[in-house]
């Protein structure tokens, strides 16, 4: 383990942001992480966990150690009839581990690909798309527990997923995730009746032409982080209340939706984006994607208050039109390494 100092991590992170780290270490090795922490308690140093930097929002000086998961490796566990686990590590890459379990003819993830990221950070966000989340193929999850010094295991339950959320989100302090335990089955059970996904698969219902349409979707409507800086879906489709719901279907009868099993409604945030008169709009260097208004983009040299400039106005639009609160996806951190509420600039 080498710790470095004053790295940059501008290209460790997808939106591109410039951000100096004061104190950087790869963690290759589970030994790695209860050094790594030790080195931070003597220095008095706060701590930053980066994954693959797909979800994460970073001030241009970090004055703590930053622990970039690197831990690599794909184990086979048992397996029965219908089903086989697989213990992946914190540091694999996500969409090159989809593509894996589909040629293993191990399905559950087919809908979640081209998801930029890492493996650990899967849990945290419960990624989703298309009608899944990760948290329905997850048995458990390895961690660090920071608060009991000691490694552990959390089931699926007690990760208490939820739609974009988990334990891990909730205290993000004490987890650190070292691996993921998936349950994958062999009959594959499609889910393609979201969006434009059913027209796309057509007469072949294979899994493989699932994974195969998910990925020209997000390709023909998501910006490349190589060509386009950005952090994917930036803002959480909100879940509202039927009466609520009731109030906007009569003046925007158009407005995509999809009712939730505890009576809320779930609207496509980036529709309430787009008549908000945001797709393709920007503000300096920072905008949303011209093709999918969902996407916030750093086309030039931006800084998270450019960052912060764009997404808060945003969201005072969709808020003025609809009186919907979008709420933020990716993880902001401040100076100090911790993470902190978005900030809003604008007094509304």
């Amino acid at each position: 383990m080498r710790i470095q100092q004053q790295v940059q991590l501008k290209t460790l992170n997808t939106l591109n942001l410039d951000a100096l780290a004061s104190h950087y270490v790869q963690i290759q090795h589970q030994d790695d992480i209860a050094q790594a922490l030790a080195f931070a308690q003597q220095q008095q140093l706060n701590v930053l966990i980066l994954s693959g930097g797909s979800n994460v929002l970073l001030p241009q000086q970090i004055d703590a150690l930053v622990m970039h998961m690197q831990l690599q490796g794909i184990e086979a566990l048992s397996e029965d009839q219908d089903v086989q686990r697989f213990k992946v590590s914190a540091g694999q890459n996500w969409h090159e581990f989809v593509l894996w379990t589909t040629a293993q003819q191990r399905y559950g993830l087919q809908n979640l690909a081209l998801i930029p990221g890492l493996v650990g950070a899967a849990p945290v966000q419960n990624i989703g798309a298309y009608g899944v989340e990760v948290g329905e193929f997850i048995e458990s999850v390895e961690v660090y527990d920071r608060q009991l010094a000691q490694f552990s295991q959390l089931s699926a339950e007690q990760c208490q997923f939820a739609y974009r959320d988990s334990i891990f989100k909730q205290h993000p302090e004490r987890y650190i995730i070292c691996a993921v335990i998936f349950k994958l089955v062999k009959q594959a059970q499609l889910k393609i009746n979201y969006g434009d996904l059913k027209a796309a698969m057509g007469a072949d219902l294979s899994p493989e032409n699932l994974q195969r349409q998910v990925i020209q979707i997000r390709q023909a409507k998501l910006p490349d982080p190589q060509q386009f800086a950005n952090v994917g879906s930036f803002f959480k489709n909100p879940l509202i209340s039927q009466a609520l719901f009731a109030t906007l279907i009569v003046d925007f009868p158009q407005m995509p939706h999809y009712p939730q099993s505890d009576a809320s409604v779930k609207i496509a945030a980036g529709w309430l984006i787009e008549q908000a008169g945001w797709k393709g709009k920007r503000l300096g260097s920072v905008g949303m994607f011209e093709r999918q208004a969902l996407v916030l983009v750093n086309y030039a040299q931006a800084n998270l208050a450019d960052v912060e400039h764009t997404y808060t106005a945003v969201q005072h639009d969709v808020f003025q039109k609809f009186g919907i609160m979008l709420q933020a996806e990716p993880v902001r951190f401040n100076a100090s390494g911790m993470i902190q509420a978005p900030t809003l600039i604008q007094s509304w």
